[in-house]
């Protein structure tokens, strides 16, 4: 039976950096994948806030010899209405720049250089079964050949994100309180790219706040188009060969004709349904981190933020662990991802109810407001020193009251 320190559960974002972390302090560690890479995987637009956690862990150097599109903003359009953020004038100081990614290149680099540095990196590999215990875990999983095997860890960081192995082997999964929802996505030449384009994520709402596109540029001229709407709506789209969502896109006015006539990569795809949570994060012997904690959708492109940002901190922690310190898992991880997790979630309950979309979208936006709320959307959800992360539960209904009637009445003094 092969023996390890930390066995890592899938080799995405979470578990690469997790992996490489690990394996900077000295540990022999084991990666096993289920998919064989490099795979599709949605989730392509990057924040500012996880440049540090590649560096942390010592990737950063691998994924800048890409070359990857550079990000430097997000900008909002609803309409005639539009509202650009610039990473360069956030609140918070941290990085002002990230990537737009094509997954399955992104997450293989990582994959590459952190099998590099010496951590086994086993593709085609099914996590079978798990016994979980507070001095070692045993793991059962087949081969790509369907041969079974086992081994022995001090410690295991479930990575497996949408896989989410140890949530479905130990019943750690819990149902979402967010309206159901779906994508169907596709990737298009986009002949009509300018500069400014280039740099940044578009996001377009309409149909009332229920349902938004984004538009991804990658560098090699083509960019990532998807539809998020109720499920009912995606499922309509993606029919027959997604003919409704080309329609959609090639036709949907605040788009200014920009995929016309660009030419689809692949027939569109779907995913329904995304948004899951957990009962905890930790027990004996374990860490969930990644999408196995929990995912809230998609709107503000934090997926890889939490998966970098929860796989460097599980193996810090780990790392404690290992070194025979009492870790308070439930104060120092789970509380810790949780309170950025929550974050986002009220930023994603503002976009569906309006509220988020009101204030970034007003005659004249704040200065001061608008770069607090910049840095999270950059993905320093962490930074108690901005009020938009501080009072996050309160701030934007109440904000978005106040320019409510505000706006009101400017509208009565001019009648």
């Amino acid at each position: 039976m092969q023996k390890v320190d930390v066995l890592v559960i899938g080799a995405g974002p979470a578990g690469t950096v997790a992996a490489s972390y690990l394996k900077n302090q000295g540990y022999n560690v084991t990666i096993l994948e289920k998919e064989k890479f490099p795979r599709f995987q949605i989730g392509e637009s990057l924040l500012p806030c996880c440049m540090q956690h590649l560096d942390e862990s010592g990737l950063l150097e691998a994924v800048k010899a890409k070359n990857f599109q550079k990000k430097t903003g997000a900008a909002f359009m609803r309409g005639d209405k539009r509202c650009e953020f610039l990473f360069s004038e956030q609140f918070t100081d941290g990085w002002t720049w990230t990537w737009q990614v094509k997954r399955a290149d992104f997450d293989l680099t990582l994959a590459e250089a952190t099998r590099a540095k010496g951590v086994g990196v086993n593709f085609e590999c099914e996590v079978l079964n798990v016994v979980a215990g507070k001095e070692k875990q045993t793991t059962e999983y087949r081969d790509i050949d369907g041969n079974i095997h086992s081994i022995e860890s001090r410690f295991i960081i479930d990575s497996s994100g949408y896989g989410r192995v140890l949530p479905r082997l130990f019943d750690l999964s819990k149902p979402s309180a967010f309206t159901p929802r779906g994508a169907v996505f596709s990737h298009l030449e986009d002949i009509n790219r300018t500069e400014k384009t280039s740099n940044n994520i578009f996001v377009h709402s309409f149909d009332n706040n229920r349902s938004w596109i984004w538009a991804i540029p990658f560098s090699d001229g083509s960019t990532s188009v998807g539809i998020v709407s109720d499920k009912e709506k995606v499922v309509e789209l993606a029919a027959n060969g997604g003919e409704k969502y080309e329609k959609f896109i090639r036709n949907f006015g605040d788009l200014n004709g920009r995929f016309k006539n660009s030419e689809l990569k692949f027939e569109p795809r779907n995913i329904l349904g995304y948004s899951v949570g957990v009962k905890t994060m930790f027990g004996d012997g374990f860490v969930l981190s990644g999408n196995s904690t929990e995912f809230l959708d998609p709107i503000f492109s934090s997926g890889v933020t939490f998966a970098t940002a929860s796989g460097l901190l599980s193996a810090k922690m780990t790392h404690r662990h290992l070194q025979g310190e009492n870790v308070d898992w439930k104060t120092e991880y789970e509380d810790v991802v949780q309170k950025g997790i929550n974050v986002f979630r009220s930023y994603v309950t503002g976009w569906y109810s309006g509220d988020f979309q009101t204030i970034v979208f007003a005659k004249n936006v704040d200065k001061d407001i608008k770069n607090q709320i910049c840095s999270v959307l950059a993905g320093y959800v962490w930074d108690k020193s901005n009020p938009f992360v501080k009072k996050h539960d309160t701030i934007l209904p109440t904000l978005a009251k106040v320019i409510v009637m505000k706006e009101k009445a400017e509208e009565a003094l001019l009648k």
